[in-house]
């Protein structure tokens, strides 16, 4: 009998330990989470964008004439001043191509310049020898005067026929100038590219000199090599790299939120510290812009002034890329929850909160927010413990353990 019931008891403590051991291992697990702590604190929301950097003044240095430009005496970085550095150098063009047709017309040209300037002296000359009968007469006219053997009016008529001589003389004299100026320009238009006028004797008037317009350093230069350029073609473009702003192609959802005046903070610009900058002006238009998902966006200009001296940004130059953080809004004592902690319960924000090792539903009013952080405004008090990054296997009253913390 003694061994029988050792034998029963056995089985049972047997029994009772598997039925123990299933019922230990199909209890309830609770799922492993990650919390944080609601707090309070200052808060700050600000507007996020890439922006580019650029002068505020540029100045397009243009070709005052039209002609053949040398190649540019400067680099894209050199330092220039006002009034005194030479930054371009034209010289005339070459004369043009000539086709048969002109060629023909301007050689008929030259010759009828060279007949004229024959016909010219042959003027002269008989100007010449009208003026000396005329001289003659009066000589004649002279030696009878004072004999009283002709009259006086017949002696004054002789005098006038002189100065009328000498006149003519003077005027076939100035007709041959006029005559060989011509033939100067017949030959000038038969002039050909290949045999070129050739430079002016002073070497000061031989081209056009374009001097700095204002002081700064070169920051693009259009025309480098020599070439043919019209008048008003730009060459370069000078600035001042020390008198840098920023523009920022915002949203127009969130432009509207930018006030004049906003403090913003600029970073990823290559330097180790954060600059400060403020918002200078808001554009009142808009531009269409494709994004780089394809999606038509509408975008305003948004211009901000760097704050500090130019030593601290000494590196940064024209079109440099930078990210700009306007602040819209900050507050010093705010209920704070982390964003990854809310989501979305029947159209209204929600948390799960920590209680005694399970999940509590909690609805939430919530006001501004940022990339991390969300201001509640109901439903939290500061302290409690809320889980962040909720997953689907998470419902109200469910249990659950903080990741990392042993039972």
């Amino acid at each position: 009998m003694k061994t029988l019931w050792i034998k029963r008891t056995a089985t049972f403590v047997i029994i009772a330990a598997i039925v123990a051991g299933f019922a230990y291992t199909l209890r309830p697990q609770p799922v492993l989470v990650d919390v944080e702590t609601v707090t309070r604190g200052s808060m700050t929301v600000t507007v996020d964008e890439e922006g580019k950097t650029r002068i505020r003044e540029i100045y397009q240095v243009s070709a005052p004439v039209a002609g053949k430009i040398r190649r540019s005496p400067r680099e894209v970085g050199d330092s220039v001043t006002a009034g005194m550095t030479l930054v371009a150098v034209i010289e005339a063009n070459d004369p043009p191509f000539l086709d048969a047709r002109r060629a023909r017309e301007l050689e008929a040209g030259l010759a009828a310049a060279k007949a004229a300037i024959a016909h010219a002296r042959t003027e002269i000359r008989k100007a010449e020898a009208e003026l000396k009968f005329a001289q003659s007469d009066l000589k004649r006219a002279q030696s009878l005067s004072r004999s009283n053997v002709i009259s006086g009016r017949a002696m004054e008529r002789a005098s006038l026929e002189v100065d009328v001589r000498r006149d003519a003389l003077s005027a076939a004299r100035a007709d041959l100038e006029l005559r060989e100026r011509e033939r100067d320009s017949a030959q000038a238009k038969l002039t050909r590219p290949e045999h070129p006028l050739g430079p002016a004797k002073d070497p000061e008037l031989c081209c056009q000199k374009v001097l700095a317009p204002v002081s700064g350093r070169v920051l693009k230069i259009v025309t480098e090599s020599e070439q043919a350029v019209s008048a008003g073609a730009p060459l370069l473009e000078i600035g001042d790299p020390r008198d840098l702003e920023i523009v920022v192609e915002l949203l127009s959802t969130d432009a509207v939120k930018i006030e004049r005046g906003a403090v913003a903070m600029i970073d990823g610009w290559g330097g180790a510290e954060i600059l400060e900058a403020r918002v200078r002006r808001v554009e009142p238009s808009g531009f269409t812009k494709i994004s780089a998902l394809g999606i038509e966006e509408q975008r305003v200009n948004t211009l901000l002034d760097l704050v500090g001296t130019p030593q601290t940004r000494a590196a940064l130059g024209h079109d440099f890329r930078v990210f700009v953080r306007i602040v819209v809004w900050q507050a010093d004592d705010v209920l704070m929850v982390p964003l990854s902690a809310l989501f979305r319960n029947q159209e209204k924000w929600a948390v799960f909160r920590q209680v005694d090792g399970r999940a509590v539903l909690t609805p939430v009013t919530v006001g501004h927010r940022n990339d991390q952080t969300a201001e509640v405004l109901d439903g939290l008090t500061a302290g409690e413990t809320v889980i962040v990054h909720p997953s689907d296997r998470i419902g109200d009253q469910a249990l659950v353990a903080q990741r990392g913390v042993s039972d």
